[in-house]
């Protein structure tokens, strides 16, 4: 670490406060701000003197047009996004330590990241929800917590990892495992940010990775990318702090101090803190609120919520708990979950006894009724191919009942003459599906099967994977991944369109590509998709493309003498197919040279107002030599006219009428990954 210090300017003057020497007996937080920014500030926490317990002073910044709360006493703003007194935790915004070397190959600049957010040391750093990460290359970074007196180290917590790479290709998306980017657990105890770096030669790495960085960071909340190697030194990270009342006391030594006790509502109880010596206060079963105000913990009235507490009877509040009962003349085993019954006279159980005969004749009606549904969904599933696709490992037969809950029209997110797509969960899982009702075409129908089993082949992460399927209607309904950022076209075109940069639309335009030509051109049994357009690349949430409605009407096995029946879109149609009738790859290439197109310049392939073909723009500007003139302004002015006259290019011979003169996909897919390298 270089011997000059860059120290952090202090933007946040700190407010002086009384509230650490008040006793919790007499906290009364009328008066005080009760939110902040939309964030409940509850006490122990509080703004204002007199509001908050020593440590926990919070302040509302207006210095940006917006109230925001931030940690007082910091040597930087530190945003605060998540308050909780019933879970103890804290979620806030804290700055990431770097380091970065000028040519002569020494550090010139750097800092540990720290900002005395925990000057009273009543946060601990989440073990649990937070790792470390440190990102560079010939790095090795680490945290130092908690300053040690007396033994062989300076501070009582150094956990850290190193990471390396060979060139600017070594580190990839997505991989945080060494090569560029480490990540690790972190043990319970750390009460700062504070990071220091081993210093290692980066001479012949300045040009892709000219700094080293080391933060905390939510778990969930952080994959690495090839860009953080160039990551802005005034980065800020979400961590999860665990708090607690640290008067280095345990619940039952505390107890002992009524004055500084902090569960100081009735109907509180204390736990020792599961990080760090201290404790925290909850209200008891049957009680919520605030345990550490006096009378804050209050009764739940248990009967306006029969959800979760539930009550078949006539239920009645008590303090702490309820009471269920079931009415006069009837009576239940368990009325909290069980129905109340009448206690019916001898008379009246003869009456039931007929209503009983008569309800066993209906029952085996209704047996009856559902033998025959039975042997119907049998017959559905022999007639959609169920014996031939049951060999097929990859693919789950699902039963007809086990999708009904999510076949919702609560539960629908799009509509259209392919059918109908539900959002849903399959019962004990977690991972959300995408489950179609396609509308098939008689004349298709026959290949179901066939195409289902040619699609358990298909395993790109650029293609829509298919986890399974339902035989047992008359139409087979399809069980896909869900993509959660919906298709292409609704980002280009929707009602509220989301900027993508020049980046963004390479890499979107290069994995649909990768995805395209692993069909062409990668497994043994060729595939032409048949209908590529904006509105068939879906997007997941790091806005990775991955191509779908190749299943049922849309999928065909490269066949030289077969005549195709696919049902395009005007305007990504191959004009030789249109002539023809004959479907090739070269086909798929013609449409997703308009998709490129169209990803470009952010117009639609077909103009609806006068029916002017996107691509028929590009032919005309290209002549012209005015490629740039065509290009979404929105990357037009940051962009390198190259790359847009190279994309022109091959956009150009995508499009082009002869067939012979297209690129195979696998050419056109090689040439976008150059371009975005």
């Amino acid at each position: 670490m270089p011997s000059v210090l860059i120290l952090l300017p202090c933007l946040l003057l700190v407010v002086a406060s009384m509230a650490f020497g008040a006793t919790t007996d007499g906290v009364s937080t009328s008066g005080c701000p009760d939110s902040c920014g939309g964030i409940a500030i509850q006490y122990p926490f509080g703004i204002g003197t007199g509001c908050f317990r020593k440590g926990f002073e919070i302040i509302c910044d207006r210095s940006h047009n917006m109230d925001r709360p931030v940690l007082a006493g910091t040597t930087k703003p530190i945003p605060v996004n998540h308050l909780s007194i019933r879970t103890a935790e804290a979620r806030v915004m804290l700055p990431v330590a770097w380091q970065c070397f000028n040519s002569s190959d020494s550090v010139y600049a750097w800092s540990d990241g720290d900002v005395r957010f925990n000057r009273e040391e009543v946060y601990r750093i989440s073990n649990t929800n937070n790792q470390l990460v440190v990102i560079g290359c010939n790095t090795l970074g680490y945290t130092q917590s908690q300053r040690s007196e007396g033994s062989d180290y300076s501070y009582g917590y150094y956990t850290g990892c190193m990471s390396y790479c060979n060139n600017s290709r070594s580190a990839m998306d997505g991989a945080c495992a060494g090569v560029g980017c480490c990540h690790l657990d972190i043990p319970p105890g750390l009460t700062d940010n504070r990071m220091d770096f081993d210093v290692y030669t980066h001479k012949a790495r300045l040009g892709f990775s000219p700094c080293d960085y080391a933060f905390l960071v939510d778990r969930h909340n952080y994959s690495f990318h090839t860009a953080d190697l160039k990551m802005n030194i005034n980065t800020m990270k979400p961590v999860w702090l665990d708090w607690a009342i640290r008067d280095n006391l345990t619940c039952s030594e505390a107890k002992k101090n009524v004055e500084s006790y902090a569960c100081v509502s009735p109907n509180s109880e204390c736990r020792d803190s599961s990080n760090g010596l201290g404790y925290v206060c909850n209200c008891s079963m049957g009680y919520e609120g605030n345990p550490y105000i006096a009378n804050g913990c209050t009764d739940i009235n248990e009967c306006e919520s029969r959800q979760e507490y539930p009550c078949r009877g006539i239920c009645r509040n008590t303090l702490g708990s309820y009471e269920c009962k079931c009415p006069s003349g009837s009576h239940s085993v368990d009325p909290f979950n069980d129905p109340c019954n009448p206690n019916f006279p001898l008379a009246a159980k003869i009456a039931i006894g007929a209503i009983g005969g008569f309800f066993i004749i209906a029952l085996a009606v209704f047996v009856s009724l559902i033998a025959k549904e039975k042997r119907k969904m049998k017959d559905y599933f022999r007639k959609n191919g169920g014996p031939i696709i049951e060999e097929v490992n990859k693919i789950k037969l699902f039963r007809k009942k086990e999708l009904e809950h999510i076949l919702k029209t609560s539960n629908r997110i799009g509509q259209g003459g392919f059918g109908e797509v539900y959002k849903g969960y399959i019962r004990d899982e977690n991972q959300p599906v995408a489950v179609k009702k396609p509308k098939i075409d008689v004349k298709l129908a026959g290949q179901f099967a066939n195409e289902v089993i040619i699609q358990s082949r298909v395993l790109h992460k650029n293609i829509v994977k298919l986890i399974g399927c339902c035989l047992e209607v008359d139409v087979p309904i399809l069980v896909y991944e869900y993509v959660p950022n919906g298709s292409l076209d609704r980002i280009l075109h929707g009602r509220h369109r989301v900027p993508l940069s020049l980046d963004i639309r390479l890499q979107i335009a290069t994995q649909s590509a990768k995805g395209l030509a692993y069909m062409h051109s990668e497994i043994t049994t060729p595939i032409l998709h048949g209908d590529v357009k904006p509105a068939n690349i879906l997007l997941d949430e790091d806005f990775v493309p991955k191509i779908s409605d190749f299943g049922t009407s849309r999928m065909i096995t490269v066949d030289e003498n077969y005549a195709s029946t696919i049902i395009g879109n005007w305007g990504y149609m191959d004009p030789e197919y249109v002539l023809t009738g004959l479907y090739t790859s070269k086909s798929d290439v013609y449409s997703f040279g308009v998709v490129l197109l169209e990803l470009i310049t952010r117009k639609k392939a077909l103009d609806p107002d006068n029916n002017i073909i996107l691509g028929n723009s590009l032919d005309i500007y290209t002549k012209k030599k005015r490629v740039i003139e065509l290009i979404d302004p929105e990357i037009a002015a940051i962009g390198n006219t190259g790359i847009f006259h190279s994309l022109a290019e091959i956009i150009v011979q995508c499009l082009s009428i002869d067939v012979d003169q297209r690129p195979e996909m696998a050419d056109v897919a090689e040439r976008l990954q150059y371009l975005l390298k």
